[in-house]
């Protein structure tokens, strides 16, 4: 994770340049709009944030790329989450922590009016979540058929005859083994995509 406003062009050169680095970047925006963005403090624009998301896509393709996303900030118009649901169709993010605002003290909100009515924010972070997840499930189709290299971490929660472990690029993947092939590297084919999970057999 960090902040758009200290990430770096060098940073983005180094996730290009080193194999090491996993293929993943966790980057908070949010808001979409430069409005709230300005309200909260942030120290960048949408504009920047473009920039940088623009930049990592061409330098590293096949980045997954996460964030956090605020509805419901005191003062937010209709216009202003509507710029919120333009950027998320404008960067496609894999996964996204979205959260309807509560006062926090401390922050610059803190002696803010909460002013947007609960029922306004639980409709906005619906739409949200409605876009995020089909999103994520277009993004993820891709992966069908093809072979990734998984580190297991152990059994399925939901089902103990299936592993579970993570892609070097932070894609969670359920799939089965023959063998326990629990702390090890296994190459994993995709049978099937998910919005947030894939799934497939050890090779």
């Amino acid at each position: 994770t960090s902040h758009p406003r200290d990430y770096s062009e060098t940073t983005i050169d180094a996730m290009r340049d080193y194999p090491n680095i996993m293929p993943f970047l966790h980057l908070p925006v949010q808001s979409g709009s430069n409005e709230v963005l300005r309200r909260m403090a942030r120290g960048y624009t949408v504009e920047r944030y473009k920039q940088l998301y623009d930049d990592l896509k061409k330098k590293v393709p096949h980045i997954a790329f996460t964030t956090d996303l605020i509805v419901g900030f005191p003062n937010e118009t209709d216009e202003e989450f509507e710029a919120t649901l333009d950027l998320v169709r404008y960067c496609r993010f894999d996964m996204a922590y979205a959260f309807i605002y509560s006062p926090r003290a401390g922050t610059p909100a803190a002696n803010m009016e909460d002013n947007i009515p609960l029922e306004v924010k639980k409709e906005r972070l619906a739409r949200l979540n409605e876009l995020l997840t089909e999103i994520a499930e277009e993004n993820n189709r891709h992966f069908l058929g093809e072979t990734v290299s998984v580190l297991c971490i152990g059994t399925s929660k939901r089902n103990s005859e299936v592993y579970s472990g993570y892609s070097a690029d932070n894609k969670l993947v359920n799939f089965t083994s023959e063998k326990d092939c629990v702390n090890q590297i296994v190459n994993v084919e995709i049978t099937a995509t998910h919005s947030y999970y894939l799934e497939g057999k050890v090779l």
